[in-house]
This record gives C-alpha cells, structure tokens and sequence, in this order.
C-alpha cells in the first residue's frame, strides 16, 4: 500500500533569487519523486508548492532550508497545502 501523499506551500527567504534556487529545488525534487513547482517573488522570496509521500517531503524541506552553494537561507516556512495531484515538478513565473 502506498503512501498518502500530502502537499505543503513553502516560503524562502534570504540570498534565494538569482543563486539558482529554483533550479536546484526542480532537479532535486524531481529526483525525489515529489511533484509542484516552484517561483521568484516580487519580494525577493522564492515560493514552492511540494507535493509527495511525507518522507519525501520532509527531506526535501531540510534540504531546501541549506539550499545551493551560492544561497543564503534566513527562514523556511512551509504550511500544509491542498493535495492537487499534479505530475512533474516546473519552474513558474
């Protein structure tokens, strides 16, 4: 039997735009098996929805809270979110 998955929203701030955040998060995620997208904020945050397994989820959130070798992560805050479904892990606007 499978997991339930759950899905939770993500908010990063910190030296996140422009140090490939967001590309580190889809392959990462992607390579996990979770699904979502991730995004650049007007406001300088990068903003995900994750969507997987709990496990899963859960290390992606460790991982993202250190982030790429160029990035600086003040805060990650993640609430729960509406399971959606959704296949694949995009890069949105």
């Amino acid at each position: 039997m499978s997991e339930e998955p759950i899905s939770v929203m993500v908010l990063v701030t910190g030296r996140v735009q422009g140090v490939s955040y967001r590309a580190w998060v889809q392959r990462r995620a992607a390579a996990g098996g979770l699904s979502g997208w991730v995004r650049n904020e007007p406001d300088g945050t990068v903003a995900a929805q994750i969507e997987g397994p709990q496990q899963a989820v859960d290390e992606m959130l460790t991982a993202m809270k250190s982030g790429p070798p160029l990035a600086r992560v003040d805060r990650l805050t993640a609430l729960p979110g509406a399971v959606t479904g959704a296949q694949g892990f995009a890069i949105t606007d």
